[in-house]
């Protein structure tokens, strides 16, 4: 009986087995090898993701989030009175000045009311008020007001200022601390002064207002 079976014939079965373990060990590698590579794909996109948003709330950060201190000047005025004496040194100037508060920030600046001290030489020569307003966001609001500049003769100044009028410049500085809050996206609120600093000149022959220097 054993002669009807071929000498090689029992091999085949064993060989057709191992045949196929090896295609599915290699299926098997390469459905792995995907896996793999799929979650190396995943985790570049995710850290691509959190690199970016990041560098977005970090850029908000930075610009959109910061609070800048306004900036408080005076940038114009006109007089429409206007009495110089040269011989009995003196001065009574009416000046109708326009103000601005350069608001940088993404948000509005509500300020309060604000006092202008004007001083020649030293010596307080007028005073002005700006009511409390709104400066809206990354904009400059612009004040009139209208202050009243005026001195006589005092003894320290006389000479000095009898100097001025007669050479026709009339250097005037002004003072002020400006007091208010800073609203980001209708919720994040700081409070923030901004200081007036300003020198300027008023020339007596065209009577005008003229190298107005802000710090």
């Amino acid at each position: 009986m054993m002669q009807n079976h071929k000498a090689g014939s029992p091999l085949a079965p064993a060989n057709g087995y191992y045949g196929r373990s090896d295609a599915e060990a290699d299926t098997a590698f390469s459905d792995d090898e995907l896996r793999r590579q799929k979650r190396k794909k995943w985790i570049l996109y995710i850290i691509a993701f959190v690199i970016f948003q990041t560098a977005v709330i970090a850029l908000f950060s930075m610009t959109v989030m910061k609070f800048r201190t306004p900036k408080f000047r005076i940038l114009s005025a006109t007089f429409p009175t206007f009495d110089v004496q040269t011989s009995n040194p003196s001065f009574n100037l009416k000046m109708n000045a326009t103000l601005g508060v350069k608001n940088t920030n993404f948000g509005p600046y509500k300020f309060d009311n604000t006092t202008i001290l004007f001083y020649y030489n030293g010596t307080q020569v007028g005073i002005a008020t700006v009511r409390k307003s709104k400066a809206n966001f990354r904009s400059t609001k612009k004040l009139e007001v209208a202050v009243d500049l005026a001195t006589l003769a005092n003894g320290a100044n006389s000479q000095q200022l009898a100097s001025d009028l007669s050479s026709g410049i009339l250097p005037l500085t002004s003072t002020a601390e400006m007091k208010g809050k800073v609203t980001i996206m209708f919720m994040f609120k700081k409070k923030k002064s901004t200081k007036l600093d300003c020198s300027m000149e008023v020339n007596t022959k065209t009577k005008a207002l003229q190298n107005v220097k802000c710090k």
